[in-house]
């Protein structure tokens, strides 16, 4: 909650209580409602306006012109029937708290701070694909078309931060929360009144130096927006990072022409094999072909402030969810040394396993999963009915494509990665999702630990395995559990060999 904000709402509380309690007190009235319209017009100009505190802003004005009028005539206010007047003030009551429940569970949040010392640039890229067909697009024939959002070590900012949610005026039309709540559109008008730490086209920083070089993958049905923190907290410690629009899969792109894509790509064909390998092969494609892009841009072919700053034999890979998976797939291009996906099952998992550095990070949940498929956990009735509702025939099915992933898992643990999990966290706890209400942990997609915990822990452990393997320094949080981080717990030693079973 904003501090207008909520100087606004205290003012509104303390007027209506003198609207209670001193009725004919004109000096008090008249000192409160201008303190309150004082408030709104402080708030409107800093703050701009919200919807969810519409109430305010109309009982504010009532309340000033009804005050003025009152002090100007200095005679009492007719008494009104009690059960009108008890309706009345239980009405505005009401109408105040839940303008307060709706500015808590709809917050102007902050992103949080990145931790490096680098001031961060940004620049956003539109890639066609020359050499693929859109097959998720309504009408065929098209080509594959992309848009990446590049965050970089920047020097001599100026302006305005850069927007959280650039195309909000389109994005805003189809962003998927108020639909999944069931509220207007507009009560997430104010996602567009949030600013990152980045600056468009910004100076690289020391113009001597290459950074290394990271792809950075959303989940499915999110956009590349929700990975904000995670992309600026690295570009802060020297490194440029691409994060990449899959289109047809996010929730919206824009693009520069203002044409709005939507998902085309459907979750509840996901289960099915055939489909989801067919999906997530485009979502690596796409990761593949923004490096071919990147490789061009870093030789000058394709103009960019970015020319000669990346360092291409250093490249990594990471994504939330479904983004974890197009990471860990990708990592199979000899271009791409090291990888994470943050709470993502896999797609394609009948091929080889990657040789390169990797780690899956993920929830409690998750980790259950995996290790009760490791061990040939046999489920009971009661159990499956917990889950749903679940016939065997059709759970066992869906655990032998888990025991497929297992292998992968087990590979990752022989060669050196990390299998972790973190406490208290739940899926969207591993994307910029969690700060956008805190009704996803009453639905259960966030967990019992505050997002700025979670963020600071995912921050932490990324930055520390892409300096290890991208920049020969650090690894320190690798090596095992620390006291700094006690909900980060290590299972790799289970997925190891001679441990499958």
């Amino acid at each position: 909650m904003r501090l207008f904000e909520l100087l606004l709402l205290i003012a509104n509380v303390g007027m209506f209580s003198l609207s209670i309690f001193w009725r004919n007190k004109y000096n008090l009235l008249l000192a409160a409602s201008g303190t309150s319209a004082l408030l709104l017009i402080i708030h409107l100009s800093v703050e701009s306006l919200r919807i969810q505190l519409l109430f305010p802003y109309g009982y504010t004005l009532v309340m000033f012109t009804l005050s003025i009028l009152r002090y100007l005539k200095q005679t009492p206010s007719r008494p009104m029937h009690k059960a009108w007047m008890a309706s009345g003030y239980s009405l505005i009551a009401l109408l105040l708290v839940t303008t307060g429940a709706l500015l808590y569970l709809f917050p102007v949040f902050k992103l949080p701070e990145p931790t490096g010392n680098f001031k961060i640039g940004t620049q956003t890229l539109h890639f066609i694909d020359d050499k693929r067909e859109e097959r998720f697009a309504e009408t065929p024939g098209g080509k594959r078309e992309l848009m990446v959002q590049i965050w970089y070590p920047a020097q001599h900012t100026s302006g305005q931060p850069y927007p959280f949610m650039p195309g909000a005026d389109q994005l805003l039309k189809v962003e998927p929360l108020a639909s999944m709540i069931g509220l207007p559109k507009i009560f997430m008008s104010y996602l567009e009144q949030i600013s990152t730490h980045s600056y468009e086209n910004a100076e690289p920083a020391d113009l001597s130096e290459t950074y290394p070089l990271v792809l950075l993958n959303h989940g499915f049905g999110t956009s590349k927006i929700y990975q904000t923190s995670q992309a600026e907290n690295l570009a802060s410690h020297g490194y440029i990072v691409a994060s990449i629009d899959h289109t047809y899969s996010t929730f919206g792109t824009v693009f520069p022409d203002e044409t709005l894509t939507t998902k085309r790509t459907y979750e509840e064909k996901l289960v099915d094999k055939e489909y989801r390998d067919m999906v997530g092969k485009a979502w690596t494609d796409d990761v593949l072909f923004t490096i071919d892009q990147l490789e061009r841009m870093h030789a000058g072919e394709i103009p960019s402030k970015l020319q000669g700053k990346m360092d291409l034999d250093h490249i990594g890979v990471f994504g939330h969810s479904f983004g974890g998976a197009a990471s860990y797939d990708a990592t199979h291009d000899p271009r791409i040394k090291a990888g994470i996906n943050l709470d993502g099952s896999l797609y394609r998992h009948d091929q080889t396993g990657s040789s390169k550095p990797f780690m899956f990070m993920m929830t409690k949940r998750s980790f259950d999963m995996y290790d009760n498929a490791r061990r040939d956990y046999v489920y009971s009735d009661e159990e499956l009915k917990e889950m749903g509702n679940i016939h065997r025939e059709e759970f066992e099915e869906a655990l032998m494509e888990v025991k497929s992933e297992v292998q992968h898992f087990a590979n990752t643990a022989n060669l050196g990665g990390q299998i972790i999990y973190v406490e208290n966290t739940e899926h969207y706890n591993f994307a910029d999702l969690q700060l956008l209400t805190p009704l996803f942990r009453f639905m259960g997609l966030t967990g019992s630990i505050s997002s700025a915990r979670s963020t600071s822990i995912v921050n932490a452990y990324t930055l520390d395995f892409f300096n290890k393997y991208l920049k020969n320094k650090g690894g320190r949080l690798m090596e095992g559990p620390t006291s700094d981080y006690p909900e980060v717990k290590f299972g790799t030693s289970l997925f190891a060999d001679g441990n499958l079973n």
